[in-house]
């Protein structure tokens, strides 16, 4: 935290004498000097990442409910190999089966409505010949809404029906006018008395002659511009700042073109990174679209695997540039005249991924394309904020991607393998802030001496397996002070951080255990402001847990919900009188010199002012399994006594808040009337006091 201006506060000492004393005889103290303070938080730090991957988006965000809706497979669609689904890939889609006999559908090349082939039924009078869906999902009382592609002879009678039931009552039928002979687009509504498992979608005809379906889809009528209105409602409760949007390791193999325009023309393609068949339904204008509705700022990363420095301007003029330039009025053709005017813009993901990432190139080749990249876009919006994709030496070395661009594990300094370092060297001027990512793992942490992840000691302190994010966190500051001395134009031109890929994975789902180590992490940012500038968290969808109609904020959600809600923006000075312990592994991989954490161990304490002054605000994080306590010093700053805590601390670490369950943890609030002369701060509790200024 960079100390800036003093404030003319009377001087004041509240002292909170311990509940408990601390096994070696001395209480923990935290002293806050509110005339040291700090750069401001940005918003942007609760950031989140979606990413085509999955079904985060597909089906998380989007409302669509059919798979494969533009027809990319065969119909019947063969069984696939066992055990050969995608890595991390959308999960497999369901499949369209034939309603009738299997002769009657074809696959038509020559004149499909988008794609390779559209399917064309074959119609008799006497039976009803055609596709169907199943495995939807359906809830009693619900309306859906949807659409179909036709075209077909004057004689062939169109039927879309919603099944939820086997019997004849349990349907609801649509007759289609009088086809032609050129595709059109028929709107249909169905009202569903009852709930399904496994309801159906089918579109049969009868008659003679045939018919072919060029698109098809259905959504709930309550969904929001395309999403699903439960899940737009608990991340707008967010108020996260800004999105990060297409990827990740997907948009080094994505074209951008493919995702604009009318949705139903967008072909579907085969994603070669995910392996997994993409409707290409969530582009730009659609990423827009959610951004508006969950309140925050969008940030789109361009492709700079497989793409190239000409597409990505084209890119930025498509979303900023004025109606009046090549790719402003195609973005108006498409429905939007007003320009985008989107502020923040990342080259490429991972481009250090030298053995995975589509169009990977050795560093001393990427500067020059980064440079090329930053030239092209600023060409035609000089105003855009450009995010590096770097990677310091704590994720080359953990990655071991360091070996495939050197001889050494941890990169030697501005060496071949130091991404960051070379991103610096030759292309500080042309970038804005500095991309990082790292991961932790519930169940495994880097052996730098065996340069792998390896099983946790089950033994380890609460407080170890809580502090691993923050050590990334912390590792990434020293290592960036280190560039500072090594290249002297970054005193000059500071490029802050964006960590725009981070999580700690494998840990239970939807649980409480990852609250303490996440809110150690906003911490750690916290008390270096001035570097970390924005951060995107991997992703979104873990921030809630979900049904096919329902959402709630899982614990997760909660906790960074309590933070953007109630903790100030201006940090304050915290010191203390018991020191975090000294790290027992050496510094590399994912261990800093020194441990993450305020003084205050086993307390994590972090401090800050409200903008406006009128309020301050007071975290602590118990990282423990045991109820402690603190001794709190307050000086420079007068105290109304009256105020606000705002507190997590369930009754065990498991405690879940999922749809359809009772929650067993939420954020609790009481008033505070005056300072408590004793303040005891629960096991694994996060804890923040909103005291009001005189």
């Amino acid at each position: 935290m960079t100390k800036t201006s003093l404030f003319p506060f009377v001087v004041v000492s509240l002292t909170v004498i311990c509940a408990v004393q601390q096994a070696r005889g001395q209480s923990v103290s935290a002293n806050i000097d509110a005339s040291k303070t700090g750069t401001p938080i940005s918003k942007y730090v609760y950031g989140q990442f979606v990413e085509h991957i999955g079904n985060i988006i597909n089906s998380g965000i989007r409302a669509e409910m059919l798979d494969d809706r533009k027809f990319y497979n065969v119909i019947p669609t063969p069984p696939p190999p066992s055990g050969n689904g995608p890595r991390f890939g959308r999960v497999r889609l369901r499949p369209w089966t034939v309603v009738g006999p299997a002769s009657a559908v074809a696959m038509e090349a020559q004149r499909p409505y988008v794609g390779k082939h559209s399917p064309r039924i074959s119609v008799d009078a006497s039976e009803a010949r055609g596709i169907e869906q199943s495995g939807l999902v359906l809830v009693g009382g619900k309306s859906y809404t949807g659409r179909v592609v036709l075209a077909g002879g004057p004689d062939a009678k169109v039927t879309v029906a919603l099944v939820w039931g086997p019997g004849v009552s349990e349907r609801q039928e649509i007759k289609i006018g009088r086809l032609r002979a050129d595709f059109k687009k028929v709107a249909f509504r169905f009202d569903v008395p009852a709930s399904a498992s496994n309801g159906r979608l089918q579109i049969t005809g009868t008659g003679s002659g045939d018919f072919s379906i060029g698109a098809v889809s259905l959504m709930p009528s309550d969904n929001v511009r395309g999403f699903r209105a439960e899940v737009i409602s608990v991340l707008k409760e967010l108020k996260s700042g800004v999105y990060r949007f297409p990827g990740g390791n997907f948009v080094s193999a994505h074209e951008w073109r493919d995702a604009i325009g009318d949705p139903d023309r967008r072909a579907p393609k085969l994603d070669p990174v995910w392996g997994a068949v993409q409707p290409n339904d969530v582009g730009t204008a659609e990423f827009m679209d959610f951004c508006k509705l969950v309140d925050v700022d969008p940030y789109i990363t361009v492709n700079a695997g497989s793409g190239d420095a000409w597409s990505a301007k084209d890119y930025v003029e498509y979303c900023n540039g004025a109606p009046t330039t090549p790719m402003g009025k195609l973005r108006a053709a498409n429905g939007h005249r007003d320009p985008y005017n989107v502020k923040y813009w990342g080259i490429g993901n991972e481009a250090w991924g030298f053995s995975y990432q589509f169009g990977a190139m050795k560093l001393s080749q990427y500067v020059f394309k980064h440079n090329a990249f930053a030239e092209a876009m600023r060409s035609v919006d000089p105003t855009i904020k450009l995010i590096g994709s770097g990677a310091m030496a704590d994720t080359m070395t953990g990655s071991k991607e360091s070996l495939n661009l050197g001889n050494d594990l941890i990169p030697k300094p501005l060496g071949p393998a130091d991404w960051t370092g070379g991103l610096f060297a030759h292309c500080l001027e042309n970038m804005d802030m500095i991309s990082e990512h790292f991961y932790n793992y519930g169940g495994t942490h880097y052996d730098l001496s065996k340069a792998q992840q390896v099983p946790n000691d089950p033994n380890e302190p609460l407080s170890t397996w809580m502090r691993r994010p923050a050590n990334h966190i912390r590792l990434k500051v020293e290592e960036y002070q280190d560039y500072e001395k090594l290249i002297p134009a970054l005193k000059t031109k500071r490029v802050p951080i964006c960590l725009d890929e981070w999580a700690y994975a494998g840990g239970p789902p939807n649980s409480y255990k990852v609250v303490p180590a996440y809110a150690w992490s906003f911490h750690e940012m916290f008390r270096h402001s001035d570097l970390y500038q924005m951060g995107c968290f991997t992703f979104a969808t873990a921030m809630y847990s979900a049904n096919s109609s329902q959402a709630v904020l899982n614990p997760t959600g909660l906790m960074f919900k309590m933070y953007r809600e109630h903790f100030g923006t201006i940090p304050v000075d915290v010191t203390g009188n018991s020191p975090q312990p000294k790290p027992t592994d050496p510094p590399g991989g994912e261990q800093p010199a020194v441990n993450a954490g305020s003084d205050t161990f086993p307390l994590d304490v972090v401090a800050a002012f409200t903008s406006d002054h009128k309020a301050l605000t007071i975290a602590i994080i118990n990282t423990t399994d045991t109820d402690q306590s603190l001794d709190l010093h307050l000086a420079n700053t007068s105290l109304t006594g009256k105020g606000t805590l705002w507190r997590m601390a369930p009754k065990s670490l498991l405690a879940t808040r999922q749809v359809g369950s009772k929650p067993q943890v939420e954020v609790e609030s009481s008033a505070v009337n005056s300072m408590p002369s004793s303040l005891l701060l629960p096991k694994f509790s996060v804890s923040i006091y909103e005291m009001q200024i005189k």
